[in-house]
């Protein structure tokens, strides 16, 4: 059987996303049953396990060889010997989605060696389904996508976390930029994406699952994203994290970098 390329592994993903947000949306302000995950990474609802439990069937069904690793499903080290892995979170923005706010997402991809070929991150409640695959492009909606061509890091908008402007991270002083925040880290670089902010920060250990479908639709868009130190991001990895991420249109990510010293 031939392997499926990029774009119909993004087909199968966009329809899985949009099924991931039928569930999503039963639940969505609704008083879902909550808990705290026992090792401390936050809550999970029964949205979250009830999207994973779908995800799971539907694209391993689809695609029987590809390995699995997601945030709500214990990890297996049989998808490091995969050719190709669906990297996924169920729902990203959890806390979001349980105070009734509409900008939590799904986030899917498929990694082939150590890089991402095909992504989506879907909102569901507000309309919007970012796509990327290798060589294809990034969209939004259908509609074509371009990051930021911001070059000036003074009066720059970024996305990020408060700690992540704080002097610690900024040995050469705190970058003049403007700060805002949205709570899913996959929505936030599909804005960057999008161009509609110009970069975005997180330098604390970040999974995998995060990030992986917003990586390639910023690469796809025109911006470049590394980990916080500069280094490519490759996914798939033995232990699922990377050291943060700096992610902006192409001619900014050099002035961050070079910012961090």
């Amino acid at each position: 059987m031939p392997v499926p390329d990029a774009a119909e592994d993004l087909a199968l993903l966009v329809e899985a996303a949009r099924g991931a947000g039928r569930i999503a949306a039963r639940y969505f302000r609704d008083d879902p049953e909550t808990w705290d995950k026992p090792d401390g990474t936050g809550p999970v609802t029964e949205a979250d396990l009830a999207v994973d439990d779908m995800l799971r069937d539907r694209l391993s069904a689809a695609r029987p060889g590809y390995g699995w690793l997601s945030e709500e499903t214990p990890d297996s080290p049989e998808r490091l010997t995969a050719e190709r892995v669906f990297v996924v979170d169920p729902i990203d923005g959890t806390r979001a989605f349980i105070e009734g706010s509409s900008a939590f997402s799904h986030s899917l991809a498929v990694v082939e060696g150590g890089e991402v070929i095909a992504a989506v991150v879907y909102l569901p409640i507000r309309g919007k389904l970012y796509a990327a695959s290798r060589g294809g492009g990034a969209t939004l909606n259908d509609d074509p996508i371009r990051a930021s061509a911001t070059a000036d890091l003074e009066g720059a908008v970024v996305l990020a976390t408060k700690p992540s402007l704080s002097a610690e991270h900024w040995p050469r002083g705190v970058p003049q930029v403007t700060r805002v925040y949205r709570p899913s880290l996959a929505y936030r670089m599909a804005l960057v994406g999008e161009g509609r902010f110009d970069a975005m920060l997180s330098f604390r250990a970040t999974w995998e699952w995060d990030i992986a479908a917003g990586a390639l639709i910023i690469a796809e868009a025109g911006g470049q994203v590394t980990d916080a130190a500069g280094a490519p991001l490759r996914f798939n990895a033995e232990v699922p994290q990377v050291p943060g991420v700096l992610a902006a249109g192409a001619a900014l990510h050099g002035p961050l970098l070079a910012a961090r010293g």
